[in-house]
């Protein structure tokens, strides 16, 4: 990850054009390959699942209303994930660098991976970014596991509607952690996507 400069208004550089969007998100349509995704789902099966909550982990609440999934969280004791933490940290540079220009240092918090099932998973409306270690979320990014399955789509809130991120497998969307979005309710099959949030400062 890349400590950015000085702020620099682009719309003032002559020749340059800025492509900053706050309120915009970005995905890579191919960020990882079957064999890969395979690598990853058998990482994550050694790591207990257990109910998702809302709010901080060692407080969470439990609302099927809001969120009914399961989650593993991938705390990569043998250093198994680096490769999957540079291939992120890599992609998100290049979405920030385009989009936001955040100052990135870090990704304190471990992998989530998601099992979303088919009666009735989802995840209601919500941000990512909140307090205490949620306070230094920047930058939420979602990978797309597989494919075969109904319903459970990732949307966005850009502008006055959602927008609904492309579901294929190997999808990486990257997004600011405070836009809202919602992973709509899985009609048949089961959703698994890798969940990271990169962080820096608190904004200025």
């Amino acid at each position: 990850m890349k400590r950015k400069g000085a702020y620099v208004d682009l719309r003032n550089e002559e020749g340059s054009e800025s492509t900053i969007n706050m309120a915009d998100y970005y995905f890579f349509r191919d960020g990882f390959t079957d064999e890969e995704i395979e690598r990853i789902k058998k990482i994550a099966m050694e790591y207990p699942a257990m109910d998702a909550g809302t709010g901080q982990l060692e407080t969470s609440r439990h609302e099927d209303s809001v969120r009914k999934s399961t989650v593993r969280w991938m705390h990569d004791d043998k250093r198994e994930l680096d490769w999957v933490f540079q291939k992120l940290f890599d992609m998100t540079n290049e979405a920030n660098n385009h989009l936001w220009d955040f100052n990135l240092s870090h990704a304190e918090e471990s992998l989530q991976y998601t099992e979303y099932l088919e009666d009735g998973g989802h995840y209601d409306w919500h941000l990512d970014c909140g307090h205490k270690i949620q306070a230094q979320r920047k930058i939420s990014i979602t990978v797309q596991l597989n494919d075969d399955y109904e319903g459970g789509e990732l949307q966005l809130w850009r502008g006055q509607e959602p927008v609904t991120a492309l579901k294929k497998k190997g999808t990486v969307v990257i997004f600011p952690s405070y836009m809202l979005h919602r992973v709509t309710p899985v009609t048949k099959g089961k959703r698994n996507s890798l969940v990271l949030w990169m962080g820096g400062d608190h904004y200025r």
